[in-house]
């Protein structure tokens, strides 16, 4: 349990921790691919520091190594991050490009122990100030955020909420990544948006979405969109399920107007 003042220590280090060469032009969405990534914090108060914690990670990284089950990881990796919010907390006031290790494992951290909002708060900065991803991850941010939560969504289903697919979507819009891996969140998005569907009221025919005709309908254009992408996709299904579901729908509100 740190103490009120190495907390506020370690937000005030770590706002100071960016390069303070001047920072490139602003751009709301940069793709990592082709460009050096930021400068690690060095020098001074606030690069002692991020030493200091960096050391920790690679301690708690070697804890995790030790641990055989996948499942019995995730709690310590939720424990472990309690140690790193207060300087990432600094950074993210900051925002400022720096190439941030502390910051970026613990973005993965968060998606294994489903603290979606946080993994996605992290997300932001590390895409939109370019962070490449640590060793031994060859992805970019864009393409690795994708890729798990479509994974994790395409196999467990709910445990991926819809807002979080959505924002996913949003944030890795216009970022270079392989076909397969956009073609599994679009899957992912589409089963997401064909479960709204099905479960809204026959009647709900209104709501952010325009209702469940709505929902099935951008349930189908994800499905097409996925088998475009990415033949092997393996959709046709999820579209005949889709398809049947918007003519049922379809036949519903025909119904209601006689």
């Amino acid at each position: 349990m740190t103490s009120p003042a190495l907390r506020r220590r370690q937000k005030v280090l770590a706002r100071q921790s960016a390069p303070q060469a001047s920072p490139p032009a602003r751009r709301s969405l940069r793709s990592a691919a082709g460009q050096p990534a930021p400068e690690t914090p060095a020098g001074g108060p606030a690069g002692q520091e991020y030493a200091a914690l960096l050391a920790v990670l690679h301690d708690n990284l070697r804890s995790l190594s030790d641990i055989a089950s996948h499942e019995q990881r995730q709690p310590k990796k939720a424990e472990y991050a309690r140690a790193f919010r207060n300087w990432i907390e600094g950074v993210l006031d900051a925002d400022q490009p720096v190439q941030d290790e502390v910051l970026i494992t613990n973005m993965i951290w968060a998606l294994d122990y489903r603290d979606f909002d946080y993994a996605l708060r992290l997300a932001q900065f590390a895409i939109s100030h370019g962070l490449a991803m640590p060793a031994p991850f060859s992805r970019t941010p864009a393409c690795f955020l994708a890729e798990e939560v479509a994974l994790l969504s395409l196999s467990m289903g709910e445990t991926v909420p819809h807002d979080v697919l959505i924002a996913v979507q949003q944030l890795v819009a216009g970022h270079d990544m392989p076909d397969p891996v956009s073609a599994k969140l679009l899957k992912a998005l589409g089963r997401s948006w064909k479960r709204k569907a099905e479960d809204a009221e026959p009647q709900a025919e209104s709501g952010a979405a325009g209702g469940a005709r709505a929902w099935a309908d951008q349930a189908a254009a994800c499905f097409q969109r996925a088998l475009e992408l990415y033949p092997e996709i393996g959709v046709k299904k999820d579209m005949q399920q889709t398809a049947a579901l918007q003519k049922k729908l379809a036949a519903e509100a025909a119904a209601g107007t006689e």
